[in-house]
């Protein structure tokens, strides 16, 4: 189970205790303010998006109505869906069904938290129904979150309550005070080789049974808050950098200066410094801030000297990839990219200036990045041709089984602060 944050963590992370902010109420118990209808697999086929969302508004008031404060659907019509877009949230929702009952709740527009009847008489346990609600059911066959950790439903004719937090593609889910999906990443059903979009609308589905849905409440997470509950408890790492000065690394010390408990690379100086330790397989956690058109780098597996993208493993981008400057580089040069190798997802870089959270894992030869709770690269560095590398220039460190973590500077005032890197003993 992944652990949040202490009080003593966030004080540490942020400078000072967080204040969180109160819940919005989504449904306000009388109308449809704030909703519309939408059933995105009808949408999305449509040929004519906008007649397609006109007939689903008119067909939505034959089929939702609002009983004592409640949401209530018939099983069938478009999905109940929030006008606004939302991304890391927390959300809260209540909802009855009945017997055969078959729901789900879409977060960002993609299905979905299954909601069904768990009993054998439902007729759904060939798939799964007898794990009951809650799992991230369009997951992989196999897939963490995709059935729940526990079964949580309560019984026909009482309300059942869920929480969900995402973050990131991120997922935690309560049933009824339960966690049934302990942080499991939410996959994208529209596109299996992308991250779930960054931000989407909330749907209430309607899938063929009476519905009822109350006490509907969302709140927005601060990029804080996503950062601490991504991070969770550094259990087992190795705090590599103090926060006041540069003991224990090595390399390019004279162009890195430590600002504000960060590690900053001074403005036209570069080079790569690097923690004096080797590692071979290893995850590294820290959080990193990009200046307008900032381009730095991490070192993964460096060897001490020499320019890391060719003689390490790999540098991974450390890139403001808005910048105007940039928009035409190889795919494999933005953010997150083994550089020159592989390509990572672009869109999940919280605006220049704001602290962005990553994690790196190394096994062997396959590397992994998660950027603020969305996988971004996960390759195998040894399955590229090397005919493809960008340029045809080799990169002879690619075969290095153990080296340095550090930062590769390119002259501009990137930071690095809560940097832990732990170990990965090897799979017997």
């Amino acid at each position: 189970m992944m652990k949040l944050f202490s009080a003593i963590s966030f004080i540490s992370l942020t400078g000072s205790l967080l204040v969180a902010d109160e819940p919005v109420t989504l449904f306000n118990g009388k109308d449809y303010k704030g909703w519309n209808a939408n059933n995105p697999h009808t949408t999305v086929k449509a040929k004519d998006k906008d007649a397609s969302l006109k007939k689903q508004a008119e067909e939505f008031i034959q089929h939702w109505t609002v009983e004592n404060g409640e949401m209530v659907n018939d099983g069938k019509g478009p999905y109940a869906t929030t006008e606004k877009d939302y991304g890391d949230v927390e959300f809260w929702v209540e909802y009855k069904t009945v017997a055969k009952g078959d729901s789900g709740i879409y977060m960002r527009g993609t299905p979905q938290i299954q909601i069904w009847d768990y009993t054998k008489e439902g007729g759904k346990w060939k798939h799964g129904a007898d794990k009951g609600s809650g799992g991230l059911w369009n997951n992989s066959k196999g897939a963490p979150g995709k059935d729940p950790l526990v079964l949580a439903d309560k019984d026909f004719g009482e309300w059942n309550a869920f929480r969900v937090r995402m973050v990131g593609s991120r997922t935690w889910v309560w049933l009824n005070n339960k966690l049934v999906v302990d942080g499991a990443i939410w996959e994208n059903f529209w596109d299996r080789k992308k991250p779930i979009p960054k931000t989407g609308p909330i749907h209430l589905q309607t899938h063929g049974a009476e519905i009822r849905w109350r006490n509907i409440k969302v709140k927005e997470l601060s990029p804080a808050y996503a950062t601490g509950y991504l991070r969770g408890a550094d259990d087992g790492f190795t705090q590599a950098f103090n926060g006041a000065d540069l003991t224990g690394w090595a390399g390019a010390t004279e162009n890195y200066e430590v600002v504000n408990g960060a590690i900053r690379c001074k403005p036209k100086k570069g080079g790569t410094l690097y923690f004096n330790k080797k590692y071979k397989d290893f995850v590294a956690r820290l959080e990193f801030k990009v200046p307008p058109g900032g381009n730095n780098g991490l070192a993964i597996r460096y060897p001490g000297k020499g320019d890391t993208a060719y003689v390490g493993m790999c540098e991974l981008q450390v890139l403001d990839d808005t910048a105007e400057k940039y928009k035409k580089l190889d795919e494999r040069q933005y953010h997150g990219s083994a550089y020159g190798m592989a390509a990572a997802h672009r869109g999940f870089q919280r605006p220049v200036g704001e602290w962005n959270y990553q994690e790196v894992t190394v096994k062997g030869s396959t590397i992994k990045v998660e950027l603020n709770g969305f996988v971004i690269l996960d390759a195998d560095l040894s399955k590229v041709d090397p005919k493809s590398y960008m340029a045809k220039k080799e990169h002879p460190g690619l075969a290095n089984e153990d080296g340095y973590f550090g930062f590769a500077g390119h002259g501009d005032p990137v930071e690095f602060r809560n940097v832990a890197i732990k170990e990965l003993k090897p799979e017997k």
